[in-house]
């Protein structure tokens, strides 16, 4: 007799979803109203006038496939001459007292080591050039 009064209860196995889309339909209120009100972020940039001295063209350190150097001046017509270390870095000193934002590319033969073309850039970098760039060909 007591089985009969006894109701079996089942665990519920179904999610009540209703309040989750109240939250968002009001959360999508809440940005379709704000969105057009928020104002974009706006950078002022300073300006500049025109620059007053034209830029230097780059003095250019050529190392051949045996190693050896050659300096390229291109303010004084692209003349190359061939230099060793020594003579380099007196050229640098020199180019460097007139003008201490000179730069320097580097241009080295794909078949020359690497560690012929650090070793260049070092030197540079003693002299304290500020501007070094590496020369490459485009394909």
């Amino acid at each position: 007799m007591m089985n009969s009064r006894r109701v079996a209860h089942r665990p519920l196995s179904q999610i009540n979803v209703v309040p989750y889309i109240d939250v968002m339909l009001v959360l999508l209120v809440i940005f379709m109203v704000t969105a057009p009100m928020m104002n974009p972020g706006q950078i002022d940039l300073p300006s500049v006038g025109k620059s007053l001295a034209p830029p230097v063209a780059p003095l250019e350190v050529m190392i051949k496939k045996d190693s050896t150097l050659v300096l390229r001046d291109h303010t004084q017509g692209g003349v190359e001459k061939p230099v060793s270390r020594d003579e380099l870095t007196a050229l640098i000193k020199q180019k460097l007292a007139k003008n201490p934002e000179q730069s320097v590319v580097i241009s080295a033969d794909k078949k020359v080591r690497y560690e012929e073309v650090i070793n260049v850039m070092d030197m540079l970098q003693q002299q304290n050039v500020k501007k070094v760039g590496l020369l490459t060909k485009v394909r």
